[in-house]
């Protein structure tokens, strides 16, 4: 169960993370590859968000991406990568 503490916090790195912290979307990429910190075990959210950490340049975040995408299909990966453009185009859309 979901803790408000762990919800706030999970609330709060996405928002940074949308944003464009590097830090933050590779940490939400943790989690969800872990399904700890208050995220559950998804590995299309977790590879977005390494995606998103890489494309950033966060160093550890590719090797993670690809640890991941080991486990998916192609089509989870196609649906993760959509997931990724859709965010950065929030970041271009509000930046405007």
């Amino acid at each position: 169960m979901l803790t408000d503490f762990e919800g706030a916090l999970l609330a709060r790195r996405t928002a940074e993370a949308t944003r464009g912290n590097e830090d933050a979307a590779y940490d939400l990429g943790v989690a969800y590859s872990t399904g700890t910190a208050g995220a559950t075990l998804d590995l299309i959210e977790a590879h977005k968000w390494f995606n998103l950490a890489a494309a950033r340049g966060h160093e550890a975040a590719a090797a993670a991406r690809a640890e991941v995408a080991e486990d998916m299909t192609a089509r989870e990966i196609a649906t993760a990568q959509r997931a990724a453009r859709d965010v950065l185009a929030l970041g271009a859309r509000r930046a405007a």
